[in-house]
Parts: structure tokens; C-alpha cells; sequence
């Protein structure tokens, strides 16, 4: 009960929306029923065979969130394994520190026309722009985690005369896995939004190709729609991805309890 209190803010919102709408009669800012009805008609008013999913949902739902789960799983293989490799390399890490901090502040939506250039238009370059904007908060995380090892693991790691291997598997990437499990959160959303980035230049089909098609065709309750539906997957994946979070470090919640 507590939990749902919280959410009451949600329908004052979207009653105020739906009052502000209707009183302004703009289709460029349609009401909350409308945006709604739209969603349905677009996407989940299908057979219940396929689980409601419409035609546009098949063709456009599901290779998107193909590229972006795909991408986000590239860049976090990638950016564990570099880091890991950097935070236990000082003298590797502060040779490539500079281009970490050169290639993270830069925007990756900027480098799309060099991705169209390398890869062309397709799944190539869409990965390409995803993996590369996705990868810094892993890598950055994943470091940071394998230098804040706790001292007496180290040392224990050394009583029990653990192997390399043992002792990275053991004690580094337990130790160093609330900041990696952080960075892999952070990257989700990124993933999320570069998904849709990458599929308004090179993509013929998709969320963000959705997207651009209904706000050349002057559909403002579509482009709401789609921005709506944005806003819902963001939700769902970060609750789901939070809940699998919680279930593999339980381990960490209860030390830090009896640490306390």
C-alpha cells in the first residue's frame, strides 16, 4: 500500500493533462485518452495468438528492442572485460585514461554520419552507435570497482595461495560487482535512447523510424504514442532489470546489513 501511495502524483498528472488537452483542443497536444487509443490501435490490438501484437508491433517493436538488447549486451561484455584489465593494471589504465576521457565526452549521436560512412545504413551502424555510447559508464564502473577491493579479500586471496584466475573469479569481480551492476543500469537507458537515435538515420523499420514516420505524416497523437511507449519500455525494462539486480547480489544487501 505504501508502495502504490507513491504513485498518486501519476493520475493527478494525467487528469490535469487530460482537462489541459481537451480545453485547448491542439492536435499537436492531444489528451492522455487519446495517446492511449492510438497505442492500442497501433501496436496492441492484435490476435490474442501473438499476444495482441499488431502487425506494426512485429515489424517494428521487436527488431527494436533486438538492436538494443544486443548492442547494450555487446558494450557490457566489452566494457567488463577492459575493465577488469585496466583496474587491475594501473600502469595500462593511466596509458589509456586519456582516450577514455576523449572518447566519453564525446556525443554519440554526433559520430552517426561517421558510423553511416564506415558501416552504412543498417544494423551494423546502429549497433556501432549504441555499443559506443553505451560503453563508458560500464568501463568507467567496471574500473572503479576492480581498484575499490576491499584490502583484506587481497589479503585473504593470499593466505589461501589462490591462483590468478581464482583469485579474479573468487574476490575481484564479487568485490567489484554492485559498481559494475551500476554501470550496467545507467547503460540500459543509454541503450534505450541510442536505439531510437540511431533508427531516425539509418533504419527502415523500428521505434525510431515509427517515429519519424508519424511526424512526417503530421500524426501528433502517433508521435505521442511513440514517445509514450518510449517512457513505458525505459520503466519496464529498468524495474526488471533492478529486480534481477536485487536477486543476484543479495549477498552484498546482507553484508552491508550486518556490517552495520
Amino acid at each position: 500500500m505504501k508502495a502504490l501511495a507513491r504513485f498518486w502524483v501519476v493520475p493527478a498528472v494525467l487528469v490535469v493533462w487530460e482537462v489541459g488537452a481537451r480545453a485547448l483542443e491542439d492536435t499537436d497536444f492531444p489528451p492522455p485518452t487519446t495517446i492511449v487509443s492510438r497505442m492500442y490501435e497501433l501496436w496492441f490490438s492484435g490476435p490474442a495468438s501473438r499476444i495482441f501484437l499488431t502487425d506494426d508491433a512485429m515489424d517494428n517493436l521487436l527488431p527494436s528492442l533486438g538492436r538494443m538488447f544486443a548492442g547494450w549486451i555487446l558494450a557490457a561484455v566489452l566494457g567488463v572485460l577492459l575493465g577488469v584489465l585496466l583496474g587491475r593494471s594501473r600502469t595500462a589504465a593511466d596509458y589509456v585514461d586519456p582516450l577514455i576521457e576523449f572518447g566519453r565526452a564525446i556525443p554519440p549521436p554526433l559520430l552517426l554520419p561517421v558510423f553511416i560512412v564506415l558501416f552504412h545504413a543498417g544494423l551494423s551502424m546502429m549497433l556501432a552507435a549504441i555499443v559506443f555510447g553505451v560503453i563508458w559508464p560500464v568501463l568507467l564502473n567496471s574500473i572503479d570497482g576492480v581498484r575499490a577491493v576491499d584490502r583484506t579479500y587481497t589479503e585473504t586471496a593470499v593466505v589461501f595461495n589462490l591462483s590468478k584466475a581464482q583469485y579474479l573469479r573468487l574476490v575481484v569481480l564479487p568485490a567489484a560487482s554492485p559498481k559494475i551492476f551500476a554501470g550496467l543500469r545507467l547503460s540500459l537507458s543509454l541503450a534505450l535512447i541510442l536505439m531510437v537515435i540511431s533508427e531516425l538515420f539509418g533504419s527502415t523499420d523500428g521505434i525510431g523510424y515509427q517515429l519519424l514516420q508519424a511526424q512526417r505524416s503530421f500524426d501528433g497523437a502517433g508521435v505521442w504514442a511513440t514517445i509514450a511507449l518510449l517512457g513505458v519500455l525505459g520503466y519496464l525494462v529498468n524495474t526488471l532489470f533492478v529486480l534481477a539486480e536485487r536477486r543476484l547480489l543479495v549477498w552484498h544487501r546482507q553484508a552491508t546489513r550486518n556490517a552495520t
